[in-house]
This record gives C-alpha cells, structure tokens and sequence, in this order.
C-alpha cells in the first residue's frame, strides 16, 4: 500500500509559532517529533512506499526533516492550487512508476493520532473496501462532541459489516451547534478528517464519471512527457485552485466510508493544542526559559527567546513568544490568531 502525506497549508491559527514561511506541519509542538515527522512515522506503519507533496518553498524543510526519503519521493508542487490538483498530481506522478491498481492513502501531516497501531488497521481496512469494490474509501472519525468546526459524513447502509464500511449518503459543512448536536445524536455522521484511500485506476475512474473539470486538469498533467520539468510546472501553475471536498467528493454519488479506530485531533487553535499537551495538575503547560508563572491555571505558556516572561494569576490563557511576534489571548478564542497573521501577511 502507498502513502502520501499532504504537507501544505500554513497554520495560521498557531501563529507566532506558525508561520508561512515555517507552517505548523514543520513544528515540534507535542514532543521531540515535528507533525510531519509523526504523520511519516505513523504511514510507515501502513507501507514502505511513502510520498511527501509539498509546496516549492517548503520542499527544502521537508527534506530535512525527513533525511530518509529519496528526491523521488517529494512531490514538489510549482504553487498551492488546493487539495484536489495536489492529489492530481500525486496520482499522475505515482502512475508513472507504480501500479496503477496499488491502493493509495491521502492522508495529511499536521494531524495528531496517539494510536498509531489503529490508525494504520483504518487505513489497511479503507484500502481493502477500496479494492474489493473498486470506489474511492474515506476514512471518517466517530464524533466525540458536537463539534461546530469540522465538516462531516452523513452515511448510509452498510456494504461491509467486518470492515466497518458504509455508503456515503452526503457532505455536510461546518454546522451551527444545535445541528451539530443533532449530528451526533443521531449516530450516523463521522467528521470529515480528508482522508481518500483508492488506486489510480480507481481515482481516475471516478473523476472521469463525476468531476469533469477535475478530468481537464487530469488530461494537462498527463499529456505532459517529464516529471519534474518546467513545462510541468507550468501547466500546473495554469490550474485552477480546487478543493477535493468539493471539486470531486461532493460530486460522487459511489463513496464508501470507513468508521476510525484511532483518536484524532485537527490542531486548529491554541485551544486545541492545549488540550493535548501533557500538563501539570493546575492544566498549565510552560514550555521555554525564563517563564515566571505565579497563581495561573490552565495556561499555555510558550517562550522561544531568551527574554523573561511573567504570568501572573491568570487562567485560561495563551502567552506565546516567538521572533515573529508575541501573542496574548484567552484560549476559548485563540482560533482568532488566524485573523491577525492574515492581516500581517495583507491578506484581510
């Protein structure tokens, strides 16, 4: 089975950490291991074949941090143009050299799984629906709360009892709490963690019947001789931006989803990294020299200079000080971050 890790994206809700230069998948925030280190650990628990894509100003971290991979194993994108033509591409350059019915997990490098031993059981599991019944297979997560932040599954009837796997009946966007509530009552939603599992033939079968646009975008890459090359990188800087959610899922009438067996976490906030630091019995998490920290609880305090910080009978804060700047807010809305580094990048 082959893996590709989708390394993109720029974090912005973790920002100064976080930046676009040095996005969030390229950071040790829960241990010694950077996420796209544990997102690399965790695929070689499903296969040896494993593909990085990445965006051409990050390729060079990418390849730090992961010595072991060959130059053939980082996919380079010339530019961002979203996650439907960075799957494209990853299909196109694999059917190059690999074979095309060989299944292939999406998966992506700034996620947090503890279990890795079942994250790789749900990958191995959505690969085999994926085979049997020649569909593209999603690997969805069992809500735990009402989650107003994550998109989500609707399924249907199940098509394989011992695999755990169902039809997918619908997509549903980001809900408001009351139908978020009613989502996770009704037991029949999975978040949508974007996780695609199918071979090439398979992919290509579906975009070819339900994305039309997306089938374009096939036909430019794959009429192109050599890989990497400028002229490749050209026609790709020609696409379009397009997000697989909506250029090619929400077009499919013939999806199956498969229930995860592992834990899950989308860091998206401070809030969220928060909740899965180790901490101390107050909930308070320092990381850093010089932090002076008097009658706080449930703080998260980070210092990546040599200046002293004092935090003193606070609760339910973010302190983080970084060269790029500094950050103080209170953790329930630390998810505004984003709105900050977009007005210090212009783009507000």
């Amino acid at each position: 089975m082959i893996t590709v890790i989708i390394a993109g994206g720029s974090g912005t809700r973790l920002w100064p950490l976080s930046t676009s230069d040095y996005p969030k998948h390229l950071l040790n925030l829960t241990g010694e291991r950077t996420l796209l280190q544990m997102a690399y650990d965790r695929a070689k628990r499903v296969g040896d074949k494993i593909y990085i894509v990445t965006e051409q100003s990050h390729s060079n971290h990418v390849k730090a941090q992961l010595p072991e991979l060959s130059d053939e194993a980082v996919l380079i994108e010339a530019g961002r143009r979203g996650t439907a033509h960075c799957i494209v591409m990853a299909l196109d350059v694999i059917a190059r050299t690999q074979n095309r019915d060989e299944p292939i997990a999406f998966i992506h490098s700034d996620h947090f799984v503890r279990d890795v031993a079942g994250f790789a059981h749900s990958v191995h599991s959505a690969g085999k629906v994926s085979q049997d019944r020649h569909e593209i297979t999603l690997v969805g997560i069992e809500p735990t709360f009402p989650s107003t932040g994550f998109g989500y599954i609707e399924r249907d009837n199940i098509i394989d009892e011992e695999a755990g796997a169902y039809r997918v009946k619908s997509f549903k966007e980001k809900p408001d709490f009351d139908t978020a509530q009613d989502f996770l009552a009704s037991g029949n939603y999975l978040w949508n963690c974007g996780y695609f599992v199918g071979s090439v033939n398979t992919f290509w079968g579906e975009i070819g019947k339900s994305a039309q646009d997306l089938q374009a975008s096939v036909d430019t890459l794959r009429s192109i001789a050599n890989y990497p090359s400028d002229e490749y990188n050209s026609a790709y800087l020609n696409l379009d931006n397009q997000i697989i959610d909506y250029a090619l899922s929400e077009q499919s009438d013939n999806l199956a989803v498969v229930g995860a067996t592992f834990d899950w976490m989308d860091i998206g906030s401070f809030k969220d990294l928060h909740d899965i630091v180790e901490k101390d019995e107050q909930g308070n998490y320092l990381k850093g020299e010089g932090i002076h920290a008097l009658d706080v609880e449930n703080v998260y305090i980070r210092n990546e200079e040599s200046k002293p910080i004092a935090v003193i009978g606070l609760d339910n804060v973010i302190v983080v000080n970084t060269p790029n700047g500094i950050l103080v807010a209170r953790k329930d809305v630390s998810h505004r971050t984003g709105e900050v580094a977009k007005s210090l990048s212009g783009n507000a």
